[in-house]
């Protein structure tokens, strides 16, 4: 992810959403409808069966690239991404040492403190935990037995949410600008977990949950993830399969690819005599590719 280090944004107040049914937009926390929609309503044990795939950027393949992720058992499934900023090399950092401690932090703290499957805390305390330089985007989604699955994110991972083949959730990225995304970093001031857009909602057996780092979602479209996950019979397959659609789309020059929409979209296209020719802007973006597919099942 080749993104400028940003510096001195005034910090804002983190967004929490819930969407208990999908059907409402309401602030959090509205404890006494969150007590009716769920508590009222006794619903079996739900857990994450998990698959995930990597594939470094091209120029990365030796060291492995800058991404970094961990899955955990805790509850009903644990879920991270996180996307280390390649502009930090520019300043003789590895940015892959960053993503993968702040992961590592998170993992662990797991195991050894209470976070109350609020991944907002988690991110609070796995950046403060981080030693590295560096900065990295990042999301996590934490599955409650009750199957609700709670969600962090800070920057542009993002997650889907896929329900009998149709998208009915997903995360927006949060950005200072275009391929500036907001970024945990070990410099201050900076974004912090208070900037998460933090969201949950409830989960049903049969759901499928795909989770990735930019170089994903800028090379594949929502409805080419739908098609490939339409008939899941293995996660596994399903992340390799779309991680390998991701790779395919970009590296070509011709795809016309999320990236490049969104970024005709924002103002950056050809030159204008080539636009009086019948081109615009396409092609992929290379990046570093991560992909967690996770199928919800009972327990």
């Amino acid at each position: 992810m080749m993104y400028p280090i940003p510096r001195f944004f005034s910090v804002r107040p983190s967004l929490r959403v819930l969407y208990p049914n999908l059907l409402t937009y309401l602030p959090f926390p509205p404890s006494r409808r969150l007590s009716t929609s769920l508590h009222r309503q006794p619903r079996s044990e739900l857990s994450l069966v998990v698959g995930t795939h990597q594939i470094p950027h091209p120029s990365k393949v030796k060291t492995g690239g800058d991404d970094a992720f961990f899955v955990s058992t805790y509850n009903g499934g644990v879920i991270a991404v996180a996307d280390g900023v390649s502009g930090w090399a520019e300043r003789g950092v590895n940015p892959a040492l960053f993503p993968r401690e702040l992961m590592a932090n998170a993992s662990n703290l797991l195991m050894y403190e209470e976070v109350n499957s609020d991944p907002q805390i988690l991110l609070m305390k796995a950046h403060a935990a981080t030693s590295s330089v560096g900065s990295a985007t990042v999301i996590v989604g934490m599955l409650e037995n009750n199957g609700v699955l709670n969600v962090a994110s800070v920057g542009d991972c993002g997650l889907r949410l896929i329900r009998r083949g149709q998208l009915i959730f997903y995360t927006r990225q949060q950005e200072h600008y275009f391929n500036c995304p907001y970024q945990l970093s070990s410099e201050q001031p900076t974004q912090t977990h208070h900037d998460a857009m933090v969201c949950s909602v409830n989960l049903l057996v049969g759901d499928i949950i795909v989770m990735g780092s930019d170089g994903l979602f800028d090379n594949v479209y929502d409805h080419e993830i739908a098609s490939i996950i339409s008939d899941l019979t293995d996660v596994t397959k399903a992340a390799k399969d779309i991680a390998n659609l991701a790779q395919v789309h970009s590296t070509d020059v011709n795809f016309d690819s999320p990236y490049s929409s969104e970024a005709r979209n924002r103002g950056y296209d050809v030159p204008l005599w080539r636009k009086v020719l019948g081109h615009k802007l396409t092609g992929g973006k290379p990046d570093d590719i991560t992909v967690i597919v996770g199928h919800v099942q009972n327990s």
